[in-house]
C-alpha cells in the first residue's frame, strides 16, 4: 500500500498505561465513522505497514484509545508514538453530491467569477489554522483559502472549483 492510495486518518499521540495501549488523535470530521475498523496502516520509516487492532474505542474527549496486536507493553507501544495512521481511500465514507474531500480537488480547474480560469489545483495545504488550495497561475504558486465566500461551488463532474477571489489576491503573487 502506498500513500497515494490512502488518506491520513490521524496520528498516535502517546502511550496509555502499561499494557501497550495508545491514544490516537483523528483528523476527521466524524471520528465515530471509524470506530469499527479492524486495521490501519502505520507510517514506519516512510513505508505504510499494516497493523491489526485489538480495539479502537472513541473516547469522550474525541480521541481514540487503541490497542494493536503484538504490542503488549509500554516499551513496544512507545515505538509507535508520533506515527501517522492511514486508511485506503476506498474506506472514506461516501459523501452527498455537494460535498467533497480536499484530496479530490487536486487537478480541478479554478475559475473566478470575474477573471475566468486562473489555474489548476496542484496541492491542498491542510493547515491547523485554515485550508488552502495551491495552484499555478502564470508560473507562480497562488494560495486560495478554502472558505465560504471565496469557494462558491465545486462541480465534481466538470472538475471545476468556482470561486470569488478577494480583489487583488492574484496581484500579490504576481508582484516581483
Amino acid at each position: 500500500m502506498n500513500k497515494d492510495n490512502c488518506f491520513e486518518l490521524g496520528y498516535i499521540a502517546k502511550v496509555h498505561g502499561l499494557q501497550g495501549e495508545v491514544v490516537a488523535v483523528l483528523d476527521v470530521d466524524f471520528p465515530e465513522d471509524y470506530e469499527d475498523i479492524e486495521h490501519v496502516f502505520v507510517d514506519q520509516n516512510s513505508r505504510l505497514v499494516p497493523y491489526f487492532l485489538e480495539h479502537f474505542v472513541l473516547q469522550p474527549n474525541g480521541r481514540i484509545l487503541a490497542k494493536f496486536e503484538g504490542f503488549d507493553d509500554k516499551d513496544s507501544a512507545d515505538n509507535l508514538v508520533g506515527s501517522a495512521l492511514f486508511l485506503p481511500l476506498k474506506d472514506l465514507p461516501k459523501l452527498q453530491e455537494d460535498q467533497y474531500y480536499f484530496h479530490e480537488l487536486v487537478g480541478f480547474e479554478v475559475e473566478d467569477q470575474n477573471l475566468g480560469a486562473v489555474g489548476n489545483v496542484t496541492v491542498i495545504y491542510d493547515l491547523q489554522t485554515q485550508h488552502l488550495l495551491g495552484l499555478d497561475h502564470q508560473g507562480k504558486e497562488v494560495l486560495i483559502p478554502i472558505q465560504e465566500g471565496i469557494i462558491q461551488k465545486v462541480d465534481k463532474t466538470a472538475k471545476k472549483v468556482y470561486c470569488q477571489l478577494p480583489e487583488g489576491l492574484l496581484d500579490i503573487y504576481l508582484e516581483d
